[in-house]
């Protein structure tokens, strides 16, 4: 009897295509005319028909151009757009918020200043 392997083997990787090379293999299968030459170029370059219907769905669509990439993910809904919205907004009013109240503050050390002088002013004159 033989001990089972206890080495974890790594998760398989999903493979990736860049766009420039689903272009190139899309040229190629449309240049097959020949019964089983698209079968060969499969074969040849590891892909399923599925990929070719994939990426000549994407192509017809336009989002297969050259040097575009699509963004990945959830689509954000209208409550995560409104909260970006609210996001930026708090952070302007932040802003204003401290800007006036630096004005604020130097605007009263400047009517403690004059406040300061005319006293001074009215003292030395009596």
């Amino acid at each position: 009897m033989v001990a089972p392997d206890p080495e974890v083997r790594p998760a398989p990787k999903r493979r990736t295509f860049s766009t420039e090379y689903k272009l190139s293999i899309l040229a190629e299968a449309d240049r097959c005319r020949e019964p089983g030459a698209i079968g060969a170029l499969l074969r040849r370059e590891g892909l399923y028909s599925s990929h070719l219907t994939e990426w000549r769905r994407q192509r017809a669509s336009g989002e297969l151009q050259a040097g575009g990439s699509k963004l990945r993910g959830r689509k954000p809904t209208r409550a995560d757009q409104e909260v970006a919205r609210l996001q930026r907004e708090n952070e302007r009013l932040r802003a204003q918020l401290t800007q006036a109240e630096l004005i604020i503050g130097a605007q009263k050390k400047l009517a403690q200043a004059l406040e300061q002088a005319l006293s001074d002013t009215s003292e030395a004159v009596s």
